[in-house]
């Protein structure tokens, strides 16, 4: 049982993801207290959606044996580019309708508890630094491949928002103008290459130019229900089709680090996001090597890439820290 502590003793960090909510409820040291799970149910509209979060908030807070009043601050990640002064959502590439949401009002109203929003993968490199990396490098960069691709930068061991509070869409980065078309409009976006949408999308076509994978056994012919961890699986079977696809995303991921390298020269990169928690195993070795064939000589020397070990962790410890940071 929680004690009745004083209000400024618990924050709730919570990750918004496109499938899922979780919510956790963390003591002033940041030690998890309380944990609540829902899916997103994006098709039911923006409301539905956002009556779904103070739900996942308020069942962690039970969870935790507390009331709303004893909380000073809920900390979100959301998927998107955010205005972090206002906490709207300006636009959610991969949630449909997501453009100028107020989300920070919206949840206050619900809630009455401050909330604070911040990019979801931002939020998750904040969480990671500070549980994984203990906030020691000065300088660091996290990737995560999920259903889209984000990124989160520290520099001077503060988290980069720059100057629209929008830095750190990694996964906007063009590495191929002529390239497949993105879901945020553009063509060649890193993330059309190697997210788990772009994977499972170049499987598909694949099997329907008539290429052989193992996946067709397990899951029919248009490979519906596909999931990373059915990557895992094929890769292990040794599937030629899915290890193509799978080293591709790896050059293209270790062609983004290189980049990302040279402008920002960090001590440590860390890979996350459901891709790399399947099959970091089989993909890491690629990327670091391809990293250091694009980087500049010497740009790599000493720079740690690994995966992070956090999961679904990183992105509720992270908003708890933030609300931590901003709450008064």
């Amino acid at each position: 049982m929680a004690d009745t502590s004083t209000k400024s003793d618990y924050v709730v960090g919570v990750d918004f993801g496109g499938t899922k909510l979780y919510a956790g409820v963390f003591s002033d040291k940041i030690e998890n207290v309380g944990t609540a799970r829902k899916s997103t149910k994006p098709q039911r509209g923006v409301d539905a959606v956002i009556e779904r979060i103070a739900d996942v908030v308020q069942e962690a807070v039970d969870e935790a044996d507390l009331t709303l009043k004893q909380i000073k601050g809920i900390g979100i990640g959301a998927p998107g580019a955010v205005a972090g002064e206002t906490g709207d959502i300006i636009f959610a590439p991969n949630l449909p309708g997501w453009k100028g949401v107020p989300l920070k009002k919206s949840l206050e109203k619900l809630l009455g508890v401050p909330v604070f929003v911040e990019n979801d993968c931002n939020i998750a490199m904040l969480g990671v630094y500070v549980t994984e990396l203990k906030s020691k490098p000065r300088n660091a960069v996290g990737i995560f491949l999920g259903t889209g691709i984000g990124g989160g930068i520290i520099l001077n061991g503060e988290l980069y928002s720059g100057f629209n509070h929008t830095a750190g869409e990694i996964g906007h980065m063009v590495l191929d103008p002529t390239g497949p078309k993105c879901g945020c409009g553009n063509k060649g976006c890193y993330e059309a290459f190697a997210s788990r949408t772009a994977i499972f999308k170049r499987l598909q076509q694949a099997v329907k130019d008539g290429e052989k994978t193992v996946l067709t056994d397990m899951l029919g012919a248009d490979l519906d229900d596909l999931r990373s961890g059915n990557l895992r699986k094929a890769l292990r079977k040794g599937d030629k089709l899915v290890e193509k696809v799978i080293e591709e995303a790896a050059e293209y991921t270790g062609i983004a680090i290189a980049n990302l390298a040279n402008i920002l020269g960090p001590e440590v990169i860390v890979l996350g996001g459901g891709v790399i928690e399947a099959i970091a195993d089989e993909m890491l070795s690629i990327i670091i090597e391809t990293a250091k064939d694009y980087a500049m000589p010497g740009v790599m020397d000493g720079v740690e890439i690994f995966p992070s070990k956090l999961g679904d962790e990183a992105g509720i410890i992270g908003g708890g820290v933030l609300a931590k940071r901003l709450a008064k």
